[in-house]
């Protein structure tokens, strides 16, 4: 490394410079007349050269294409004219005039149309038997898959399963003594590292690709801490590998970020370690089981940290939570917030997903809540995940009843009747009739059903005016309410 103390001196046109060179062991000074271009050969001494990783991992990528039939015409080439025609009847209602008489009977049965391109992806050899790794994107619809390998060599390839939550899917090829990858472990990957990426952009196969490691853990799905790198990716390079210097895969390129549709500086990739557990559970199932205890979660915000006595923003805020579930069974509560699951400590609410999705259904876990100010721990059997049902949101009945008011924080409440209760499947707290001043201003609403102040629980109006007596009304508290089913956390700031 050269390390360079630089004096620069004009006399008739000459320009010398003093280097102050770090040899091993001693210091040497060399002066001399230096060439720009000799500066620039010892600069580009350092960087890496990608050449023995094409070579070492080349031959394991490969170019995926996807066809899909186009069904047949029966209508002699008036496919237009149909889609034209049945704009016109949904929008106006009435056949358009003019309009060809259809034929519900056709003369004869029409050949079938050979499958039409589809769109154009990368892979990888994932096993010298022929599985294959790409994005569940590039072969999502697709009624053929074929792949391409780098001697040329074409097959028809298999589905064998597709996860669109990851991203991540498996074909198989009829080949053997292909090959493979060599995975890296993600977890010595490192921020400003090298990484390098083979795919086939716009269809332009083995197409190689550098840059470095921008960040790791990017949260830009529920399940996935993406890797954002900024190798150059577009169209055509999803499901291809991003390669270490070692020559391992340590992901799937997957993603970018852009405004105009082409590369912009950002990608992103899914972590291998990730890739492999669930291409483990599609090669032996052809699909990803994954748990799930009922929650909706929300983030902790540093404020609401500090007023409940939490400390750090840390952990996952629990809004709701669907009857009859894991953590309904548990004996978990809206506003609780869980801060560790098997051990493992929540930081962020994204956190709780991905370590309950990754446990095998019917596993029992150990939950650390923190809630009104005091750690618990819940016992909570995994259910498996489901597909995302819509819950309905209930609204209490504004039934004027007796009122108990908080006049300097702007809040008028009254009980709870049993028939509120039940129809919010609470077992306590004061509706909202009336908010103004601070209160409103925290966000609270009329019809709203504050479960605790300052983490005192509140079940009926006596404990709403004794905690509201106890409070130091010159200092910020917090508020644990219920709007329709979800539970959340207002900090009410007195005098603003």
């Amino acid at each position: 490394m050269i390390r360079t103390c630089k004096s620069i001196s004009r006399w008739m046109g000459v320009v010398s410079f003093s280097f102050l060179t770090a040899l091993p062991g001693s210091l040497a000074l060399v002066s001399g007349a230096i060439s720009p271009l000799e500066v620039q050969a010892q600069v580009v001494k350092g960087l890496p050269d990608f050449t023995e990783l094409v070579e070492l991992v080349g031959p394991s990528v490969v170019n995926i294409r996807t066809l899909e039939k186009v069904k047949a015409n029966t209508q002699g080439g008036a496919g237009s004219d149909e889609e034209m025609q049945e704009l016109f009847r949904k929008f106006f209602g009435v056949p358009m005039p003019n309009a060809p008489r259809q034929n519900p009977r056709p003369n004869k049965s029409q050949p079938e149309e050979p499958a039409q391109p589809k769109g154009v992806g990368s892979g990888f050899v994932l096993s010298s038997d022929g599985y294959i790794m790409t994005n569940a994107h590039v072969v999502d619809g697709a009624d053929e898959v074929l792949v391409t390998l780098t001697d040329k060599r074409e097959f028809k390839a298999r589905i064998v399963g597709a996860d669109k939550r990851t991203d991540v899917a498996v074909v198989k090829i009829q080949a053997t003594g292909l090959p493979a990858i060599k995975v890296g472990d993600v977890s010595r990957l490192k921020v400003g590292e090298w990484v390098m990426a083979i795919g086939s952009p716009f269809g332009l196969e083995n197409s190689v690709t550098a840059g470095i490691v921008s960040a790791k853990q990017r949260d830009t799905g529920d399940y996935l801490p993406f890797i954002q790198t900024d190798v150059a990716i577009n169209p055509g390079n999803s499901g291809g590998p991003l390669i270490n210097m070692r020559g391992e895969v340590v992901g799937i390129n997957s993603q970018i970020y852009s405004r105009s549709g082409g590369f912009m500086g950002i990608s992103f990739a899914i972590p291998m370690d990730e890739a492999i557990r669930v291409s483990e559970q599609l090669r032996q199932n052809g699909r990803v089981t994954r748990g799930r205890i009922g929650v909706q979660i929300g983030d902790v915000t540093k404020e609401v940290a500090e007023s409940i006595g939490l400390g750090t923003a840390q952990g996952a805020l629990v809004r709701s939570i669907e009857s009859g579930s894991p953590a309904d069974k548990a004996g978990l509560e809206p506003g609780d917030i869980i801060t560790r699951f098997d051990g493992k400590p929540i930081e962020k609410a994204t956190d709780l997903p991905r370590l309950v999705g990754n446990t095998k259904p019917g596993t029992r876990s150990n939950l650390v809540v923190f809630r009104r100010g005091v750690s618990k721990e819940f016992s909570v059997t995994i259910a498996e995940l489901e597909p995302v049902k819509t819950t309905k949101s209930v609204q209490p009945a504004a039934e004027p009843k007796s009122a108990g008011t908080a006049q300097s924080m702007g809040l008028v409440v009254a009980d709870l009747t049993d028939a509120q209760k039940k129809e919010l499947k609470l077992k306590g707290g004061v509706r909202i009739e009336s908010v103004t001043e601070a209160s409103a201003r925290a966000g609270l609403r009329e019809g709203d059903v504050i479960l605790s102040i300052a983490n005192i629980e509140i079940t009926q109006l006596r404990d709403f005016e004794l905690a509201m007596s106890k409070i130091d009304k010159s200092k910020p508290f917090n508020v644990l309410f219920r709007r329709s089913d979800v539970a959340q956390y207002a900090l009410i700031r007195p005098g603003r």
